[in-house]
């Protein structure tokens, strides 16, 4: 049976279309995906998030090493967080390289990290995390208490502000891009999913109701899962289980900067295999396509990689695609030959269309790259 999270009743009051998602029933689309989509892009969605997890890390004694055991554990640095608050995204790996999740990580101090982690793999990344926790005396509190709310768009800081309670939203007003700030058991960061700027907003399960109903009342529309993928994919920001997964490796699925190399002397799980891929030389990588030919761009499709000259060098696959409502054209990631050119074809339903290859990033802040 399905998970709901406690907003579950708002979704089928506001008409809610609901699809099974990662084991949670959850909102595809209230109506209209391409209104929700251009809501964001220009105004304020608002989407219930609240199936993913959030993982508070807490000293299990004296000794305990937090940041030691992130250090570990992730393939960014969290040495690179000192000021509270700060986030760091980042890839949690196996031995292979391969990718657990990926996942945002806030400090809030030095005997607290939050981790927010993707619905569909909670339980593995718990399991994981557990496994090495405990060299590190470290304490893992899945704070099932608590739900979440992201609010998108160029209007969503100053709607959402206006509907927090007064202390929330004065420290919250000030905080800076890929920061976060916490009073009580609220927490805002200002971290999203869309390529717009706004607010992931944790708070009491008990008093997320009665804020979705406010925020919806200072005209920030509720969105489904449908605008949500297609405002990431804009962005150019990966899937989990479609862009990266365990088999892939950040290095091939346009993550390797989120890999931290130095210091040389820091060892994290899947560092040897990195290396050992990256010093055998990398032979894919992962790219945007916009289809100049009529047709959807769909995960799974064919592409047939060519040279500048034109020449088939290869062939590769997309991982996620759609069509993009504010471009009006077909886009996808796919992950490709290095070597490949400004172009290439894509196999859809027997044919061959062409496509333009760019970087993957179509969308910022509602303008297109």
């Amino acid at each position: 049976m399905s998970n709901k999270t406690v907003l579950f009743d708002k979704h089928v009051e506001y008409g809610g279309k609901i699809v099974d998602f990662a084991g949670w029933q959850m909102p595809v689309n209230y109506g209209s995906q391409i209104d929700e989509h251009h809501q964001v892009r220009n105004d304020a969605g608002m989407f219930d998030v609240s199936h993913m997890k959030i993982i508070d890390l807490l000293p299990a004694s004296d000794d305990a090493d937090i940041k030691g055991f992130l250090q570990y554990m992730l393939a960014n640095d969290v040495a690179k967080l000192s000021e509270p608050g700060k986030a760091l995204y980042s890839c949690m790996l196996n031995e292979n390289g391969g990718v657990i999740d990926d996942l945002i990580v806030y400090y809030l101090n030095a005997d607290w990290y939050r981790l927010v982690v993707n619905a569909g793999t909670a339980e593995k990344d718990i399991e994981w995390l557990q496994q090495h926790a405990g060299r590190f005396d470290v304490t893992l509190k899945v704070r099932d208490d608590l739900a979440m709310i992201a609010v998108q768009g160029p209007d969503a800081r100053e709607k959402a502000l206006s509907v927090m309670p007064d202390d929330i939203a004065k420290a919250a007003s000030v905080i800076k891009r890929f920061y976060g700030v916490a009073r009580g058991d609220w927490f805002v960061g200002r971290t999203g999913y869309t390529g717009e700027d706004g607010f992931e907003i944790m708070l009491p399960k008990t008093e997320a109701p009665a804020f979705w109903d406010a925020l919806a009342a200072a005209g920030v529309k509720p969105c489904g899962l449908g605008a949500r993928d297609t405002l990431r994919l804009e962005a150019g920001m990966n899937l989990y289980g479609s862009d990266m997964s365990e088999e892939t490796s950040p290095l091939i699925s346009g993550l390797a900067w989120t890999v931290a190399w130095q210091p040389e002397t820091r060892d994290f799980i899947g560092r040897s295999a990195l290396e050992a891929e990256k010093a055998a030389g990398v032979d894919q990588k992962l790219v945007g396509l916009v289809l100049e030919d009529r047709g959807i761009l769909r995960g799974h499709q064919k592409v047939v990689a060519e040279d500048e000259s034109g020449n088939v060098i290869g062939e590769g696959e997309i991982t996620s695609g759609t069509f993009s409502p504010s471009l009006q054209k077909s886009i996808a990631l796919a992950r490709v030959p290095v070597t490949i050119g400004s172009h290439c074809k894509v196999e859809i339903r027997g044919k061959l269309l062409n496509a333009t290859v760019v970087r993957p990033v179509f969308v910022r802040e509602g303008k297109p790259v």
